[in-house]
C-alpha cells in the first residue's frame, strides 16, 4: 500500500476517469482518455481538410465521425507506444506510471485492448469514399514504425508529424477525391506544426531522456529550442500562406491566419525552456490553435 501514490496518477481518481469503475481507469489511462489534448491535435487537421476543402458546412457528420476516429486511433497510438516502450518507460520519471510500465495491465489485455480500438477506428474508416480509405490505410505504416524513432533518430518529432497531420490528407480527400497541391501544402505546414509543438512537450523529459538514451529534437536543439521552434512555426505559416493563396487569391484572404500566428508567436515568446510546467501548458495551448486554424479554413474555404 506504501508505493501505491508512486505507480497510481492522480487522474485515476478526478473527472472522466475517476467516474469509471476501478477495473475500467487502467485501460482509460492506457489510451489516454484522460488527456484529451492528443486527440484534438489529431483531430484539428482532418478538420481542416475538410473545411479547406469547402465541405465542413454541407459534411458536419462526417468531421463528427472524424473526431471520433481520432479518439480511437490515438489511443491505438498510445497503446501500441507504451507496448513498444514499456521497458523504457520504466526509466522516465513521467511515465513510470503508465498502466503497463506499473503492471496495472499485463501486455496480452493490452493487445485485446488495441484490437477494441482497432475496430472503432474501422467503423469511421468505413464512411469515408474510396480514395480517402486507401490514403488512410497508409498512416499504418507510420504509426507502426513511430515507437522506434526514438531510438534511431534526434527528429522523432518529425516522424511524429507525418503521423499527426495524416488527417489533412483524409479530410481534404473525403470531400474532393483527387491530390493537389494545396492539399500537399497543408499537410507541410501541419507536419513542422507539429514538430514545433512536439519539440515544447519534449522538454519536460531532456534530463530522463538524456539517461535514458531517448532521442529528440528538444536535447538536439539544446540551447536554441526557442529559435528551432520559431523557425518549425514560421514553416507552417509560410506554408498555409501557400495554401491559402490557392484556394482564394486575395490578400484578405491571408489575413484569416492572423489570430493563429500570432498565437504561436505568444508561444515563442513567451517560451520558457528551463520550466517543464510552461512547456506543457504552452503545448496544451495548441488545441486553441488548432481550433483557430480551423476557423480560418472554414471561412477560406466556404468563400472559396
Amino acid at each position: 500500500m506504501s508505493t501505491q501514490p508512486e505507480i497510481v496518477p492522480d487522474t485515476e481518481y478526478r473527472g472522466f476517469i475517476g467516474l469509471l469503475p476501478a477495473a475500467a481507469r487502467p485501460y482509460a489511462l492506457l489510451a489516454r482518455l484522460d488527456r484529451p489534448i492528443g486527440w484534438w491535435l489529431l483531430f484539428w487537421p482532418c478538420s481542416w481538410g475538410v473545411a479547406l476543402a469547402g465541405g465542413a458546412l454541407q459534411n458536419w457528420n462526417l468531421i463528427l465521425w472524424l473526431l471520433l476516429g481520432s479518439v480511437a486511433m490515438r489511443g491505438v497510438g498510445c497503446v501500441y507506444n507504451d507496448i513498444v516502450d514499456r521497458d523504457l518507460d520504466k526509466q522516465v520519471e513521467r511515465t513510470r506510471s503508465r498502466p503497463l510500465a506499473s503492471g496495472a495491465v499485463s501486455l496480452k489485455a493490452a493487445w485485446v485492448w488495441l484490437g477494441l480500438l482497432c475496430l472503432i477506428g474501422l467503423t469511421v474508416w468505413l464512411q469515408l469514399n474510396l480514395v480517402a480509405k486507401l490514403v488512410a490505410l497508409g498512416s499504418l505504416a507510420l504509426v507502426a514504425a513511430y515507437p522506434f524513432m526514438k531510438r534511431i533518430t534526434w527528429w522523432p518529432q518529425a516522424w511524429l508529424g507525418m503521423v499527426f497531420s495524416w488527417g489533412a490528407l483524409v479530410g481534404w480527400l473525403a470531400i474532393v477525391p483527387e491530390f493537389s497541391p494545396a492539399m500537399l501544402l497543408l499537410y507541410a505546414g501541419s507536419i513542422f506544426w507539429v514538430i514545433g509543438f512536439d519539440t515544447i512537450y519534449a522538454l519536460q523529459d531532456r534530463e530522463d531522456d538524456a539517461l535514458a538514451g531517448i532521442r529528440s529534437s528538444a536535447l538536439r536543439l539544446g540551447d536554441n529550442v526557442r529559435f528551432g521552434v520559431l523557425v518549425f512555426y514560421g514553416l507552417a505559416l509560410a506554408s498555409w500562406i501557400g495554401v491559402f493563396w490557392i484556394v482564394r487569391p486575395q490578400l484578405l484572404g491571408l489575413a484569416a491566419l492572423i489570430p493563429f500566428a500570432l498565437h504561436l508567436l505568444w508561444q515563442v515568446g513567451t517560451l520558457d525552456s528551463s520550466d517543464g510546467e510552461d512547456a506543457l501548458n504552452k503545448f496544451r495551448s495548441n488545441r486553441f490553435a488548432g481550433l483557430l486554424m480551423f476557423l480560418a479554413c472554414l471561412v477560406l474555404g466556404q468563400a472559396g
